[in-house]
């Protein structure tokens, strides 16, 4: 597939104006208000035995949205004995928490480690998922992008964003956490999930996001009919009518409205080929970074013009790595 959307030339200067409803920073305080009333977001860690001997695992539960039990793994390098960073990783779309050993990456790297399960996902690829989602009785379906579409208070991801601004409060309240150092990190829905955390949790110390799902919305549905904007846009070729409300939904879950309120240093990845989520709005989100925040983090951005929605794969991960222990200043 050929490169689709903006030249990179545009796109280091593409800043559409914000879509974004007026009580969007309102709907997000009182849904996070009420998630955080339901008592200490951590329920239980409980040791498991994966097989590998350099690291230690525990399964997670944590209270996300409406009290409802979030699962995760949560890993730590074996015998490390101080307190240490933590990343929060979410995964992509369909996707669930699947095995503990499939993701090493953050804490071969030293890193304190929790892996958020997807509610109500898990089923699409990879090794499967263990967190219903008891609230989808909403229209819409049969993908979580259209889970109660027509309503901002129903819609699947309300509640899957939720979870993820809780995920972090439930790693600083484990032991052995530094909690002063959390970052959030994801590709494709997670790099979406870890931009909304980066607009919500303003004491993040760091956020790594390549492919993110949910940003720049409109353009994306103008744009492609893959991965969940075709689910969407299949949804509303039915619905025939239903394109106002949709929209309204859909902006409160604006990644550039989130990406606009962030304030920690913020590092992202971009394929120009992808098709799945299209550059111009990963471009849209960087280029309005931290500016309601007046924070003025660092921040960068790493383009791969011959790649779609695999984006710099691993040796964008090699450039994670090194960017987060320089922010961190660590050895």
């Amino acid at each position: 597939m050929p490169a689709f959307d903006l030249p990179q030339t545009e796109l280091e200067h593409h800043r559409p104006a914000p879509d974004e409803p007026d009580d969007f920073d309102d709907f997000w305080h009182r849904t996070l208000t009420k998630a955080a009333t339901g008592g200490d977001p951590l329920v239980s860690a409980r040791p498991v035995e994966t097989g590998l001997r350099l690291t230690r695992t525990w399964d997670v539960t944590f209270r996300g949205f409406g009290g409802d039990p979030v699962r995760a793994w949560f890993s730590r390098p074996a015998g490390a004995a101080r307190p240490l960073p933590a990343v929060v990783e979410y995964a992509g779309y369909g996707r669930g928490r699947g095995l503990p050993h499939e993701r090493l990456t953050w804490v071969a790297a030293g890193y304190a480690h929790l892996l958020m399960d997807n509610r109500g996902q898990g089923d699409q690829y990879g090794c499967g998922g263990d967190t219903p989602d008891p609230h989808a009785g909403a229209p819409g379906g049969p993908g979580p992008a259209v889970r109660g579409l027509l309503d901002p208070h129903d819609h699947h991801y309300r509640r899957l964003i939720t979870d993820a601004v809780r995920a972090v409060a439930a790693v600083r309240a484990l032991p052995g956490v530094d909690a002063a150092r959390t970052a959030a990190v994801g590709n494709s829905q997670g790099g979406g999930l870890a931009l909304a955390v980066a607009g919500l949790v303003p004491d993040l110390a760091a956020v790594l996001v390549s492919a993110p799902l949910l940003c720049g919305i409109r353009r994306a549905l103008d744009l492609t009919d893959a991965g969940p904007y075709g689910e969407i846009a299949a949804y509303l070729s039915v619905r025939r009518g239903s394109e106002n409300a949709a929209h309204r939904t859909l902006s409160y879950l604006e990644g550039v409205s989130f990406a606009r309120r962030a304030h920690a240093p913020g590092h992202f990845g971009v394929g120009l080929r992808d098709t799945v989520c299209p550059p111009s709005g990963a471009y849209a989100a960087f280029n309005r970074y931290a500016e309601l925040s007046g924070a003025g983090p660092r921040k960068e951005i790493h383009a791969y013009p011959f790649n779609g929605h695999e984006g710099g794969d691993a040796v964008h991960v090699r450039r994670q790595l090194a960017w987060l222990a320089d922010v961190w200043e660590l050895d």
